[in-house]
């Protein structure tokens, strides 16, 4: 980090018509009268002193349950040989400089090597006087010892880690003689776009640092973690900033500073932060049980974008579109079918994925819920019974993507209008492209470049299972259905990779 210290010049300046007027061998100088501050500069500056009071006594509430934390990786050791004797830079700092120089031989002949432990540095804050602490799991996550230093100066090392990886929020406790301030929680949903925050932490080692800014987005996903639901702001983060409190005007926690998208390595103006109420409900379990427990449906599921929209009759970024359904699962025992457009999950409304999964993995295991969907155009209610997650499952959604292409077929239909062939889906051609054995649909053999399908994202190798609501399972089937698909919207497609399904839309050329 580089500081740079300037001096300060002293300029005088003439503002005004200066009158210099010489009387009995003396000079007077008269200056103009200072301006009369006008009823509009007043209330300004009494709201700008107002603004600055309210940062002063957000920070004021804040500062003393803020903490810096100090971590030590455990230590690494590597060997100085391979199997054959020979000397083996795999795994050292000098690997790729030194790996063939002679003059290093002795160096590295002396067996194994340890190397120095990693360090790193974070942020955190109190949320309960006997000494727990939330911060970022990447700031802990592996750390063989942490030290939480308080803003009053005093240390300790912690005496208990847990961690969730998939929000990356993680409890520390220490073992205090006395109560510690904590800072309060506030409600991440009450923010809006707009809202003045302060970002608190302790960035390149600088502890107790405030910066100001405002809530830039909400339910922002940029791919950090693996359950996302981003505060993003662009109050100043830097590294050493992990972990600690983003704070309203009202002193309360609204999120755990988490990432910063940059280009320079510093502050860009774009940083994120874990909403406090996905963040207290984790820590709440981390406190209890050590883990984090949740719920799921067992289903893909895709955003209703611009052209969706008008498929659906729903606004856009109004619910959610299933795209697939596990075997086994409670949408499966709720008989959810893709296609289907998830509105409100225990009378909570939904308005994108995230939403859905926000609420569907606080629903407690073996309980009923209510599920209000649109299905072929016609609003009803089915109830799912929530499971718990299982611990390979994975919460990130498929994407539609080219896989492996398809082999070459000599018989194909063509679809002119539509820029793609088709053929059935065959068992054996399925297999080689790595689809599951009960999948169905007809098989895309050709995309015509820059012709609609393509545009609309379909590659050789993906499987198209509805159009529609209509199922279609052969080059036949397909040309029906396609007849009943309005010009004017485009036609929707469900299509499916060796990864999962998706919902495109595609608009038949004129030629």
């Amino acid at each position: 980090m580089r500081f740079i210290r300037t001096n300060a010049h002293w300029i005088v300046a003439i503002l005004g018509i200066v009158s210099l007027a010489y009387s009995a061998g003396t000079m007077q100088v008269r200056l103009p009268a200072l301006p009369v501050a006008t009823a509009a500069d007043t209330h300004a500056l009494r709201e700008a002193k107002e603004l600055s009071t309210a940062f002063r006594q957000a920070a004021r509430e804040a500062l003393p349950g803020m903490v810096s934390i100090e971590t030590r990786g455990k230590a690494v050791q590597v060997s100085g040989h391979d199997a054959d004797g020979d000397e083996t830079f795999e795994g050292t700092p000098f690997g790729d400089l030194f790996k063939r120089d002679p003059r290093f031989k002795e160096f590295f002949r002396r067996g194994p090597q340890q190397m120095p432990r990693s360090q790193g540095m974070g942020s955190g804050f109190v949320i309960d006087p006997s000494g727990i602490i939330l911060t970022a799991n990447h700031v802990v996550a592996d750390a063989e010892s942490v030290k939480v230093r308080l803003h009053d100066g005093r240390e300790f090392m912690a005496t208990e880690i847990k961690t969730d990886p998939r929000t990356d929020v993680a409890i520390v406790r220490i073992k205090t003689d006395g109560q510690l301030p904590v800072i309060p929680l506030g409600d991440s949903d009450a923010m809006e776009i707009g809202d003045w925050v302060l970002a608190i932490g302790s960035p390149f080692g600088l502890d107790a640092t405030v910066t100001s800014g405002i809530i830039s987005a909400k339910g922002r996903g940029p791919k950090i973690t693996e359950r996302e639901d981003f505060l993003q702001t662009d109050a100043a983060i830097n590294p050493g900033n992990s972990g600690g409190p983003l704070v309203n005007l009202a002193g309360q926690v609204v999120g755990i500073n988490t990432a910063i998208s940059t280009r320079s390595g510093g502050y860009d103006g774009v940083g994120f932060a874990v909403p406090i109420n996905l963040a207290r409900w984790v820590a709440e379990q981390l406190i209890e049980r050590g883990t984090v427990t949740r719920a799921y449906l067992g289903v893909a599921i895709q955003p209703v974008n611009s052209e969706l929209s008008k498929q659906f009759n729903v606004p856009v970024g109004k619910g959610a579109i299933v795209t697939d359904v596990m075997p086994d699962s409670p949408a499966a025992a709720a008989k959810l079918e893709p296609g289907d457009l998830v509105l409100k999950c225990n009378s909570k409304d939904v308005h994108g994925p995230r939403d859905l999964q926000g609420v569907v993995e606080q629903l407690k295991a073996g309980a009923s819920y209510p599920m209000q969907i649109i299905r072929d155009g016609k609003e009803m209610t089915v109830h799912i019974t929530a499971k718990e997650m299982p611990r390979n499952f994975s919460l990130a959604s498929d994407t539609l993507v080219q896989e492996k292409p398809a082999p070459e077929t000599p018989k194909a239909d063509s679809f002119a209008d539509l820029g793609l062939e088709i053929e059935g889906a065959k068992p054996e051609v399925l297999q080689k492209l790595g689809y599951k054995a009960d999948t169905t649909g007809v098989v895309v053999t050709s995309v015509k470049p820059d012709g609609p399908a393509a545009q609309a994202g379909l590659r050789e190798g993906v499987v198209i299972e509805k159009v529609g609501s209509k199922r279609v399972t052969n080059p036949a089937e397909f040309k029906e259905a396609l007849k009943s698909a309005p010009a004017e919207k485009g036609v929707l497609l469900l299509v499916r990779t060796p990864r999962g399904g998706n919902f495109v839309v595609i608009h038949k050329s004129a030629n």
